[in-house]
């Protein structure tokens, strides 16, 4: 008697954010299709278009005409990477959830060895990138830098190249949406949450077309959000520096002896440096102190919407 595929029941979303895509978008629908016909469950490519000016939506209303199982969100303007696929998240219904980048860097060719990892019971299942040997050395060493930065100042750990390519349990998912807070960090949510997980390595390919959309800028902004996001070390070493420096300024006592002795010194200089000096520290380091609570309920209290939809095909 054959033993029935568990997978034969499930249902899949794959959830591709894109921005002026419009290149790569052909490669990658039909190496997902390549990739998921053969498996014996259903899929659907949800695609969460973040306000492009090439093409991009248009062309995927156009494949989602002709298909039953493409659709798409249109955002009113770009919200970002991370909040573009909260945007999906929020909207699927299905068993489980890959999250890809619509550059083909993410292979799709990497699917079924994420399903199997899923089938044997894993809720989590993230991937971890080894960079192609053409990556040039200045996006190897800053991608490097990111994670010591994350490691070094955050509460959480993520291994070196983990990558925003991952699959999610539907009951992932569901805790997911209730998180409300304003800066979206998945890669520390996901290591933050729990659940059983596991990572898979793959060698990242080179963009099909077009060229990458994170510049160091980006890199930079989302390092400082991932830290925020997960981590008061920032602002903890601001007190600490302020202390540092408020003990510093007792040096300044020595050479104020020192000058009283020899006659070296004018009236009130020196007195008034320390004074300075002093109390710009301490300053610094109780505005640290208010910072760490001021900061918390600033991101909090503002409640906007992570994202605005503009027009989508899902039910």
């Amino acid at each position: 008697m054959q033993t029935p595929n568990p997978l034969q029941t499930k249902s899949l979303s794959i959830i591709v954010p894109v921005w002026n895509e419009r290149g790569n978008l052909p490669i990658l629908i039909d190496e997902i299709n390549k990739t998921l016909s053969p498996l014996p469950f259903t899929y659907t490519i949800i695609f969460v278009e973040d306000s492009s000016t090439d093409g991009t939506l248009e062309y995927i209303k156009q494949q989602a005409e002709s298909t039953n199982y493409i659709f798409y969100i249109s955002l009113t303007k770009s919200f970002g990477h991370q909040n573009a696929l909260k945007a999906a998240l929020d909207r699927t219904t299905t068993d489980a959830v890959i999250m890809m980048d619509g550059d083909m860097q993410h292979p799709p060719a990497l699917i079924p060895e994420l399903l199997a990892k899923w089938e044997e019971g894993y809720d989590i299942v993230y991937t971890i990138r080894n960079d192609h040997k053409d990556i040039n050395l200045f996006k190897k060493k800053t991608s490097q830098l990111f994670y010591d930065v994350i490691n070094n100042l955050s509460d959480i750990k993520i291994e070196q190249g983990t990558a925003d390519f991952r699959l999610m349990d539907e009951k992932v998912v569901n805790v997911f949406r209730t998180f409300t807070e304003a800066d979206i960090f998945l890669r520390g949510l996901i290591k933050w949450m729990g659940f059983k997980q596991i990572g898979v390595e793959y060698t990242s390919a080179l963009r099909a077309s077009g060229q990458s959309k994170y510049t160091l800028k980006k890199m930079v902004r989302f390092a400082l959000q991932g830290i925020t996001s997960f981590s008061t070390k920032p602002l903890y070493l601001a007190a600490y520096f302020g202390m540092f420096f408020a003990l510093l300024s007792l040096l300044y006592i020595p050479y104020i002896i020192y000058s009283l002795y020899h006659g070296h010194i004018v009236s009130g200089w020196a007195s008034m440096i320390a004074t300075i000096a002093f109390f710009g520290g301490l300053q610094l380091m109780i505005l640290g102190i208010i910072g760490i609570y001021l900061g918390k309920l600033f991101m909090q209290s503002k409640h906007r919407p992570h994202y605005i939809i503009k027009e989508t095909n899902l039910p």
